[in-house]
């Protein structure tokens, strides 16, 4: 199917943001860009972005197909993603993943038949402080369970965008491939929302704790504070089989 004249003069607005010469540089954003319009990077995408920014087909399709966000085979309106891999797996992502190919009918890269939700494993997503974790269009639906996770799906099959956890308001999987291309979202709440939740820092706010309450000499810990910060650890004494 031969690409819109929309998506001709954004690929021309793309490729005018680098210098003469080096128009290949373009291409991650172009290969999002065709994807936004047929749901995948087709065989027509795939010429197209060659002819235009100079290089050959065999090199637009190595970084097509080396790259998990471009798809060979049409995505639905909703590419859900179960995290499977350590932290999540540990934590039940396999169960959610289970549950929700069950429920929908599909396995992994595969669409419903009404072409609406696309299931996928994913490799990692990033966010094992949040495990178990799913995204939906790559926003994140944090710490869910086989039940949870089917409610999100639920609402999407009966049209609805559930919030995400974090992020910005879904939108749907082509108005993110334009998003990832660099084209402006001209939607009112297309606005990014909280990125990071207390888990993520933890850690930091352990090290900006005042150093009084944390302090310990000598292996023993001073006024009450526990050793090394760590709330019920034990003092260690010269003996280390043995507590203070």
């Amino acid at each position: 199917m031969p690409l819109t004249e929309q998506t001709r003069a954004a690929a021309a607005d793309i490729i005018a943001r680098y210098p003469p010469g080096r128009s290949r540089s373009a291409l991650l954003p172009m290969l999002h860009l065709v994807q936004a319009e047929a749901g995948c990077v087709t065989s027509e995408g795939v010429e197209f972005c060659a002819s235009v920014l100079g290089i050959t087909q065999a090199e637009v399709s190595a970084v097509a197909t080396f790259y998990t966000m471009y798809k060979r085979r049409p995505v639905g309106d909703w590419l859900v993603s179960v995290c499977t891999n350590l932290s999540c797996a540990l934590l039940g992502g396999e169960e959610v993943y289970a549950r929700l190919s069950q429920r929908l009918g599909v396995g992994h890269d595969q669409t419903t038949p009404d072409g609406t939700i696309t299931l996928e494993h994913a490799e990692c997503l990033a966010a094992c402080d949040y495990a178990p974790v799913m995204t939906v269009n790559y926003e994140f639906f944090d710490q869910v369970d086989p039940q949870s996770a089917s409610e999100i799906v639920d609402a999407l099959r009966r049209g609805e965008r559930p919030a995400p956890t974090r992020g910005a308001p879904l939108c749907t999987f082509a108005e993110a491939s334009r998003q990832l291309a660099g084209i402006p979202d001209p939607r009112p709440d297309a606005v990014a929302g909280p990125g990071v939740g207390e888990p993520s820092v933890a850690g930091l706010l352990v090290a900006d704790a005042p150093a009084e309450a944390t302090a310990s000499r000598d292996g023993v810990a001073v006024d009450g504070a526990p050793v090394d910060g760590v709330p019920g650890a034990t003092p260690q004494t010269d003996d280390p089989t043995k507590g203070s």
